[in-house]
C-alpha cells in the first residue's frame, strides 16, 4: 500500500475514533442537537475524514470503500455549505456510515 494512503487511512480511522469519544457519553441525538460543542467536533472531524479521502482518491482511484465520493461530498457541504447543514443527516452518518467505514479501513490497514 503507497504510504500516503496509509497515511490518510490512518487519519480517517483517528477522526472516527474521536467522533465516538464525542458521543460515548452521550449517545442521544437530542444531546447532539443541542451540544453546538459536539456538533462543531463532529463536523470538523467528518471534514477531516472527507479531505483524506479526496487525497486517497487522487492516489488510488480503486480504492475498496463503500461511499468514496459521498464521503468527499459531505466534506464539501460542510465546509462550503455549512449553513444548510441537516443535523439529522450528520447524526445518521455517524450512527449508521461510520461503523462500516471504520470497518473498510481498518481491513485495509490490517492487508497493508
Amino acid at each position: 500500500m503507497d504510504k500516503y494512503v496509509a497515511t490518510y487511512l490512518f487519519d480517517i480511522l483517528n477522526s472516527i475514533d474521536e467522533i465516538n469519544e464525542y458521543i460515548r457519553a452521550n449517545r442521544t441525538y437530542e444531546y447532539y442537537c443541542n451540544s453546538k460543542i459536539s456538533q462543531r467536533a463532529i463536523e470538523r472531524n467528518l471534514e477531516i475524514i472527507g479531505e483524506a479521502m479526496n487525497r486517497i482518491l487522487r492516489i488510488d482511484k480503486n480504492i475498496p470503500i463503500q461511499n468514496a465520493k459521498e464521503i468527499i461530498d459531505t466534506r464539501n457541504k460542510i465546509s462550503h455549505g455549512y449553513e444548510q447543514v441537516n443535523h439529522a443527516i450528520i447524526w445518521g452518518i455517524v450512527i449508521k456510515h461510520l461503523p462500516v467505514l471504520k470497518s473498510e479501513v481498518e481491513k485495509l490497514l490490517a492487508c497493508g
